[in-house]
């Protein structure tokens, strides 16, 4: 079994593990710190999705520094699993998160506690999933012009962005371009 740091907030320096599974990569600590520094602000209070949520450790990140609530999505069985006993490891009241099983974007349940505040999106690379999933999450009313998606992709990706979208905030490292992005208030209904 794997394991990563949570940064901050009330579980700072605890771990949570994942599974060895081919694909999932949690985001490194660097970089998980910058995103949180951009994004603390707006995290106490906030409804977070986590999609592809793997390791969790974005979701778990959020809760930890304040978060109202953590809504986490994966399709495999033993993330579930982890995801189910970090929750309990970390004593998250039951009532600040959810983990559903779901392959995002195609079929997907309902989502509670819509439109969210914050999403992450960390996808698996090399598999063309952000721009459908951006689409999916615009078209099913689950952000507003508030939301601001934090995402990850492997660089020399083409933007996935309309010109709909204004980026918050932007950085590479030498193999991973990461932002913050919000949609501008003309293009949600």
């Amino acid at each position: 079994m794997n394991k990563v740091r949570i940064i901050g907030g009330q579980w700072r320096s605890r771990r949570i593990t994942f599974p060895d599974i081919p694909g999932l990569r949690p985001s490194l600590d660097r970089i998980r710190e910058t995103a949180f520094n951009w994004l603390m602000p707006f995290i106490p209070g906030a409804k977070c999705l986590d999609l592809f949520a793997g390791s969790g450790a974005l979701g778990f990140e959020a809760l930890s520094r304040g978060a109202q609530f953590c809504c986490f999505v994966d399709n495999n069985p033993r993330v579930l699993a982890c995801l189910h006993e970090n929750a309990a490891t970390l004593a998250v009241p039951t009532n600040q998160y959810l983990i559903l099983r779901a392959q995002a974007p195609k079929k997907m349940p309902l989502l509670p506690n819509k439109p969210y505040d914050i999403i992450f999106l960390d996808p698996p690379f090399h598999q063309n999933l952000l721009n459908a999933t951006i689409i999916w999450l615009t078209q099913n009313q689950i952000i507003n012009t508030q939301t601001l998606i934090y995402m990850e992709m492997e660089k020399n990706t083409p933007s996935v962005l309309s010109p709909a979208w204004e980026i918050v905030r932007r950085q590479e490292t030498s193999r991973i371009i990461f932002q913050v992005a919000k949609l501008s208030d003309s293009q949600v209904n």
